[in-house]
């Protein structure tokens, strides 16, 4: 049987684990950190959240950390209000708010935000790798995958990941969990062989790199690139057929694809 391509397929052939029919959106975008740059938001946070599932973008991306005490919290940088996250306790660091006045979210927080009001925007899970101990980012990753579980939300995210590690930890607890790549070192034979859903690289990777993309639709992959902000790369990305981009302004992509379309001759 041939290999289905696209991300919102695959999602919508897991959804009868998820509360509810969804849809996900076929616009390609996935707001990196949510949509915050627009609005002036803080990034990661439930707020910037809320904004993409707003704009119906196709993802909203965000970073998961664990803490001393073991709580799953959202936040891209490995310190938050200048104490490192995983050497400080949860309460420690709830202390500090946002710039919006929110609390750090937690995962379960952000997990039942985006699930609420919510049949379009798919939730791109980003674990990231441990500073501390590299067993460290396989325990959050698999904290992570046993909150989604308990939560049935297994169809509604997608998890990526710089440490490949930690990708092929999460395939070992759910063989049927969407997975992306992001350091961009692998080929996408290799990817394949290890189970891995597809590449999520740097736009400047496939610039380098053109017949991965190939390799990659060949295979049946998910195509997806990182972080891509200027309207010269989303127009190259899009005329290379590219499944999803992520980008802190999704609001622009919206714009390079409605101008794509109206160029499009009439059938």
């Amino acid at each position: 049987m041939k290999v289905l391509v696209g991300l919102a397929f695959l999602i919508t052939v897991l959804s009868s684990c998820s509360p509810g029919p969804i849809t996900f959106a076929s616009n390609k975008t996935i707001a990196h950190r949510g949509a915050w740059k627009t609005a002036d938001l803080p990034q990661n946070s439930i707020a910037s959240l809320k904004r993409a599932i707003e704009l119906k973008a196709a993802g909203s991306e965000f970073d998961v950390r664990m803490t001393k005490d073991g709580e799953l919290v959202i936040n891209h940088d490995p310190l938050y209000a200048e104490d490192t996250i995983e050497l400080t306790t949860y309460a420690e660091l709830s202390k500090h708010t946002l710039k919006n006045g929110e609390k750090l979210p937690t995962l379960k927080d952000y997990l039942k935000a985006g699930s609420r009001n919510n049949n379009q925007t798919c939730l791109v899970v980003e674990v990231k790798p441990s500073l501390v101990d590299k067993n460290q980012g396989v325990w959050a990753a698999t904290k992570t995958v046993a909150l989604i579980k308990e939560m049935k939300l297994q169809a509604r995210v997608v998890y990526i990941s710089f440490d490949y590690e930690i990708l092929k930890e999460i395939r070992h607890l759910d063989a049927f969990a969407v997975t992306q790549y992001l350091t961009g070192d692998k080929t996408p034979a290799e990817l394949k062989v290890d189970g891995v859903s597809g590449a999520d690289y740097h736009v400047s990777v496939y610039r380098k790199n053109p017949e991965w993309i190939t390799q990659l639709k060949d295979n049946g992959m998910i195509l997806n690139a990182w972080t891509v902000n200027t309207a010269e790369d989303m127009d190259w990305l899009l005329s290379q057929g590219f499944d999803f981009i992520t980008t802190d302004q999704p609001e622009l992509l919206f714009e390079r694809l409605k101008q794509l379309m109206t160029k499009r001759p009439v059938k």
